[in-house]
């Protein structure tokens, strides 16, 4: 069983930065494709990011492309979202989660490798969620 923590989350000013972090205590997390999606309110659950366990390939949503950058510290046993330039429109609450398979995160969209929009349905590992709000 992987226990996904997430961390980081607050207010911040539009243009401001946060770094949210996921966690998996007990667990190698390098073993394990990670990827950041979000929920805003009345909204469904959005791709934003997603990176590889065995090379860390990234891929971002068109929305974040830019200004956010996932990473990974594997002596901190932790996946990071560095989130800057942000815009209200930002605002929502942000979920880790993990697979073995890299592939669960992604599909193809005119000829290109893409991180799904929709989380797939038989994705089981996820964190509680963190909230960030952008807002000044």
């Amino acid at each position: 069983q992987v226990q996904l923590v997430e961390s980081g989350g607050g207010l911040v000013q539009p243009g401001g930065s946060l770094r949210l972090s996921c966690a998996a205590p007990g667990v190698t997390l390098d073993a394990y494709a990670i990827g950041w999606f979000r929920q805003a309110p009345g909204k469904e659950r959005e791709g934003v990011s997603c990176i590889s366990n065995l090379d860390n390939t990234a891929y971002y949503s068109d929305s974040v492309k830019g200004r956010f950058t996932i990473s990974r510290d594997n002596a901190k046993n932790t996946v990071y979202l560095q989130m800057d330039s942000l815009k209200p429109e930002d605002t929502a609450v942000y979920y880790c989660a993990a697979d073995v398979l890299f592939s669960q995160f992604l599909t193809v969209r005119r000829n290109s490798v893409v991180m799904l929009t929709t989380p797939a349905d038989d994705l089981n590992y996820w964190g509680q969620g963190t909230q960030v709000t952008v807002s000044s």
